[in-house]
């Protein structure tokens, strides 16, 4: 790995970190429901979904797949917000199976639509 490398993953993960902040703050605002960080978990899933179908590679991939998409999604956020709606049966069973299995739907949705391109 190199420094080009590093400063494309670094620069592009602060841009996904604050995208992934601001939408969650708007999103969530006024809900009790984690609705910002499904949305871009699942964006984001199908996104990288799309940019492997595609096949892109080198530092095209470290840039949008692995800074940007990957600061963007987040699991540990994603974990934590689980354990908050852990008293709301209904509202804890849809996020995790909207987010996880969701997550893997649209990322396979995302990697069909790259193989057509």
């Amino acid at each position: 790995m190199n420094l080009i490398s590093l400063i494309a993953v670094g620069g592009a993960g602060f841009l996904g970190a604050i995208l992934r902040f601001y939408t969650a703050e708007k999103l969530n605002k006024h809900s009790q429901f984690p609705y910002g960080t499904l949305f871009v978990n699942l964006i984001g899933s199908f996104l990288l979904g799309l940019l492997c179908g595609v096949n892109v590679e080198g530092i095209y991939y470290l840039l949008i797949g692995i800074g940007l998409l990957g600061a963007l999604t987040t699991f540990s956020t994603l974990n934590v917000e689980l354990i908050k709606l852990k008293e709301k049966r209904k509202q804890y069973l849809f996020y995790f199976i909207s987010t996880y299995v969701g997550g893997l739907f649209v990322a396979f949705i995302g990697y069909f639509f790259g193989t057509i391109f």
